[in-house]
Order: C-alpha cells, then sequence, then structure tokens
C-alpha cells in the first residue's frame, strides 16, 4: 500500500472526527489488508501496543495527572498566586505577571498543560475580570502561559520514549527556554496594560489585602505549595529518584499537604479524584498504545527513511532543513494531539536533525514547544478549550487576543532552535 494513500486516509479520519486512538488502529492495519504479503499482521500489532505500554518511564503521567488533579482541589495554585501577587501586584502588568508566574510554577508541579490551564484559570481568570481585566485578554493569557514547557513536562516524557534521550536531560534542558518564554509572555503583558490601562484604585485594595496579611504569613501560609517543585525537580536533579519516582511523590506529597496542611480535601475527596485521573489519562492511554503499532509500521515502511532523504536531498542549508521541520511541526501541532505527534514524528525527523549534527535533547526542546504552540493555536488548541470552558468565551476570541502572544512564543522558537546553548548549554 503507498504511503501517500496511507497518509491521506490518516488525514481525511481526522477531518472527519473519527478519534485519534481509532484513526491510528485503523491505518495501523490497512497496509496489511491491502498487501497480504506485508509482515505486519493483527498479532504483531497487538504486541506492540502492549509492548508500547509496558514502560516504567510511561508511569509518569499517570502519577503526574493525578499530582495535578489533586493539587488543583487542594488550592495549591491559590496559595501560589497570592505569593507572587504580594510581590508584582502593585507593578505595571502585576497582577497579570502574577498569573504567568503561578502558570510557571503549577505546570512544574502538574506537569500537564490542561491541568495547569483548568487549576489556575479557575482561579486567576475571575480575580483578574473583578480587577477590570478585559475578560478575553484574562482567557488568553492563562490559555497560553498555561502551554509554557517548565518541566517536568509530560510531553518531554514521551519524547524520551520516542528517542531514547534521558528524560532528565530533557527536563533540564527545559528550563531556561520555559523562563525564556514566560519572560516574554510578561513582556507582552506589560505592552498590553500600558496600552489599555488598568484599574489601579482596584488593583491596589486587592494588593493591600494582602499585604495587610503581611510577607510573613503569606510566605507560612504559601510555604508548602512553593516547596513543592523543588522537592519533585530537586529529587530528579540530585539523582535521588527518576522523574517516575518523583511522579510518585508528587501525588503523596499533595495529598497529604492538602488532607492535612491546608485540610483543604477530605477523605471522601479522594475516590472522586481517581476517577477523574483515570478519566483523564485513559484516552491517552490508548493513543499510546495505537500510535507505537503505528509508528512500528511506518518504520517497516521505510517512512523514517524516505522522509529523511527527501528532505537532505532537497535542502542542503542546515537553516532551511530546521525552519521546514519547524513549519511542519507547527502544522501539525494545529491539527493534532501532542501525544500521538510526538510518538510519530520523532522517529522520522530524529535522524534528519542528527544528520545535520543537531543534539537528540536540542531538538526535543524544539519538537515540544514547537507542540506547545499547538496547545493554543485551532482547530485543537486543547488549552483554548480548557479555557473556554471556564469562561464561556469562545474558542476563536480566545484564539485572536492570543495571538500577539504565539508570536512571542514563535520568537523564542527560532532562538531555541538556532542558539543550541539555550537549552543544553547547562547539560
Amino acid at each position: 500500500m503507498p504511503v501517500v494513500v496511507l497518509f491521506i486516509i490518516f488525514v481525511v479520519l481526522l477531518v472527519i472526527a473519527v478519534p485519534v486512538s481509532i484513526t491510528l488502529g485503523i491505518t495501523s492495519v490497512l497496509p496489511s489488508v491491502f498487501d497480504p504479503s506485508f509482515t505486519v499482521g493483527a498479532k504483531y500489532l497487538i504486541r506492540a501496543m502492549f509492548g508500547g505500554l509496558d514502560s516504567f518511564p510511561l508511569l509518569a503521567v499517570p502519577m503526574f495527572v493525578l499530582s495535578g488533579i489533586i493539587m488543583a482541589k487542594g488550592g495549591i495554585s491559590k496559595k501560589l498566586f497570592d505569593v507572587f501577587a504580594y510581590f508584582l501586584g502593585k507593578f505595571t502588568a502585576g497582577m497579570p505577571c502574577a498569573v504567568i508566574v503561578t502558570c510557571l510554577f503549577y505546570g512544574a508541579i502538574s506537569g500537564s498543560a490542561p491541568a495547569t490551564v483548568a487549576a489556575v484559570g479557575s482561579m486567576t481568570i475571575p480575580i483578574l475580570s473583578n480587577l477590570g481585566y478585559d475578560l478575553t485578554f484574562s482567557t488568553a493569557i492563562v490559555a497560553v502561559a498555561g502551554g509554557v514547557i517548565i518541566p517536568p513536562s509530560i510531553p518531554f516524557i514521551m519524547y524520551g520514549m520516542a528517542s531514547g534521550a534521558s528524560v532528565s536531560d530533557l527536563f533540564l534542558a527545559g528550563i531556561i527556554p520555559g523562563l525564556m518564554i514566560g519572560a516574554l509572555l510578561m513582556l507582552y503583558a506589560i505592552y498590553h496594560c500600558k496600552r489599555y490601562g488598568e484599574d489601579k484604585e482596584k488593583i491596589h485594595a486587592e494588593v493591600q489585602m494582602l499585604h495587610d496579611k503581611g510577607l510573613l504569613k503569606v510566605l507560612k501560609e504559601s510555604f508548602f505549595a512553593l516547596l513543592s517543585p523543588v522537592i519533585i525537580l530537586g529529587c530528579i536533579y540530585t539523582g535521588v529518584a527518576s522523574p517516575t519516582e518523583a511522579a510518585v511523590i508528587s501525588v503523596f506529597y499533595a495529598l497529604i499537604i492538602s488532607l492535612f496542611v491546608y485540610k483543604s480535601i477530605k477523605l471522601r475527596d479522594i475516590w472522586p479524584i481517581l476517577v477523574e485521573a483515570i478519566r483523564t489519562f485513559t484516552p491517552i492511554l490508548f493513543i499510546l498504545a495505537a500510535s507505537t503499532a503505528f509508528s512500528r509500521v511506518l518504520t517497516l515502511m521505510q517512512v523514517p527513511q524516505t522522509v529523511s532523504e527527501f528532505i537532505l536531498n532537497n535542502f542542503h542549508s542546515p537553516v532551511a532543513i530546521l525552519l521546514i521541520i519547524n513549519l511542519f511541526l507547527l502544522i501539525v501541532g494545529m491539527v493534532m494531539d501532542t501525544t500521538p505527534a510526538i510518538l510519530i514524528l520523532t522517529p522520522i525527523l530524529l535522524p534528519i536533525v542528527q544528520a545535520i549534527g543537531m543534539n537528540p535533547i536540542q531538538f526535543g526542546v524544539i519538537m515540544v514547544v514547537n507542540l506547545a504552540i499547538g496547545f493554543v493555536t485551532p482547530p485543537i488548541g486543547v488549552n483554548l478549550f480548557v479555557a473556554s470552558s471556564l469562561t464561556d468565551v469562545p474558542v476563536m476570541q480566545i484564539a485572536k487576543k492570543a495571538l500577539p502572544m504565539i508570536a512571542f512564543f514563535l520568537a523564542a522558537l527560532l532562538l531555541i532552535t538556532f542558539i543550541p546553548a539555550i537549552s543544553i548549554g547547562i547539560l
């Protein structure tokens, strides 16, 4: 079966809204259906699907999903926001910047962009709206900031599985790019607030309530929330725990803090939290299994080699090759969820960038940043849909407001692509 026909069927199934996992399963089976001599049969595909799920690093994904939900229910995002609002609130765009920094910290705890948007957005968007900020702007800034790649990041774990690269190294490489993107988003927030103005009186009153509490009390209330990313990332970077073990530590830490320190959840709340985590992770599990089978089929059809030869034979400049790959990943990020995109495209694109001398860790950061932009770009734009569900602002209105922020994201992407030291300088 021609590869081009296979990809046309794949795209058509996605366009007509067939679930991604089913689309991957159908296209994995088609080559053996139309060509009996094809070496991959149903038994091989089933073994490949189960083999793809039999992975120790993969256990980190449900654990980070669960810890993110526990922390959202436990109000940890509110504790984080209070600290940053205390320090930043009196400056121009201080409150939106406090939201962005909260997203950075919460993302470093939960590892999930949609979880960050849901947890931080449900708490901060009403606050920004009450302070006089435009609702669409408030929603857009949470949607975009929630996609920042501060580790631990589930897409990094997926890339590590697909490429064989060290997940710990990927986490370390993502720190500076994530902070840089956050800083660029804060610069845009300052520009926006200077141009459109702020209700200084309302903001001053809100910040004054925190200052009346006193710095020590605010820090005391937020201490354990601020400590969580230090513990999680500290365990990984000091070698005390692997990313998977750190994810399990984050679950127990979130549970203990929420139950016994903040007392924001009760024992009876644990079962609904577990159910929500399972409902969140199960679709990811099906996609992982199906995409593993699909990637095996593509390998046997020699798709990675074909694509690699085409790009290397037609584009001879490393700059041109990287720009083409970035453009391709941006388009894919707009129409496909991050997990299958990483698992399918990594075996295809990684040999190309290695042929021009790029470090696999740097390419992992580039791929994750590209797909993070897809989180806030229609038609898929998961973060847009999550943010829209919080405020009832139409997705396209949020996307329109997010365009300038996406432009800053793209600027960061180009810097990460052509300045390797940004992502691998501290390895």
